[in-house]
């Protein structure tokens, strides 16, 4: 059974930074783009960044393009969002997804293959 587990969240200052993680089990993490998805309060879900199964490619929405980075480690299984100068509209629920195949497509974002969050909130 597919699990994914997101952690790392909290309560920053604007300008502050987070990283976050998520393990993955229940498959095989190499063979899947992972991605994060996000949902800011009273807002539907966006994608915020992707990346392919071998890391070679990586997609980062244009808010956030230059501020956060993704990442995968495929020998533990894991996904990472390291996020650095944060701002307010950055505040949000942040799910880990996987991908329908090797390769990202960004159509709908949904989080039939989600994990449950975790909760940044961006806050002077």
């Amino acid at each position: 059974e597919l699990q994914l587990v997101e952690s790392g969240g909290g309560l920053v200052q604007p300008g502050g930074s987070l990283n976050l993680s998520c393990a993955a089990s229940g498959f095989t993490f190499e063979n899947y783009c992972m991605t994060w998805v996000r949902q800011a309060p009273g807002k539907g879900l966006e994608w915020v960044s992707g990346i392919n199964s071998v890391g070679a490619i990586t997609y980062y929405r244009d808010s956030v393009k230059g501020r956060f980075t993704i990442a995968r480690d495929n020998a533990k299984n894991t996904l990472y969002l390291q996020l650095k100068s944060l701002k307010t509209d950055d505040t949000g629920r942040y799910y880990c997804a996987r991908g329908l195949g090797s390769a990202c497509s960004y159509d709908e974002p949904n989080l039939r293959y989600g994990g449950q969050g975790t909760q940044v909130t961006v806050s002077a």
